[in-house]
């Protein structure tokens, strides 16, 4: 009887431990999972270039351009300036303001899905301008209890 409590405590034993492993492993690498599931990862500003992003929330979700800013910026672009405007958009626009068609297609990846428009504008310190529409998902984020 003894040696069957030995072997149930041990199979319990090894299962919590398994189960331990699993969470530990997986806490340690939730960026690269997710950017893989997401294919984001992969797009990043160009090396030297600085691109001037503004990003303007078009949609009734509080918070949205905050949280494209901090994606745009963990890209390496530097967003500039952010705020809400309306009408509501369905859509994400990108325009390129600066005739980059490069940098806005860039960014236009990272905000997936989305469309770009060429608007060149000489007047401004922009060089892009993000309209984050209602259809724009922001990724997830990791959890850190």
């Amino acid at each position: 009887m003894k040696r069957v409590w030995i072997v149930v405590a041990l199979v319990l034993l090894l299962a919590v431990l398994g189960a331990s492993g699993v969470v530990l492993h997986s806490r340690g690498t939730p960026a690269p999972l997710l950017a893989s599931v997401t294919g984001r990862h992969q797009v990043r500003a160009p090396d030297g270039a600085r691109i001037r992003v503004q990003v303007l929330n078009t949609t009734r979700t509080r918070g949205l351009a905050r949280r494209a800013t901090q994606l745009l910026r963990d890209r390496g672009f530097d967003v500039v300036e952010m705020g809400s405007v309306s009408p509501t958009m369905d859509t994400t626009l990108v325009l390129d303001l600066s005739g980059h068609p490069a940098w806005a297609d860039a960014v236009a990846k990272v905000m997936a899905p989305a469309h770009i428009r060429a608007r060149r504008d000489s007047s401004r310190y922009l060089d892009v301008t993000v309209l984050v529409g209602s259809s724009w998902r922001p990724p997830a984020q990791p959890l850190y209890p």
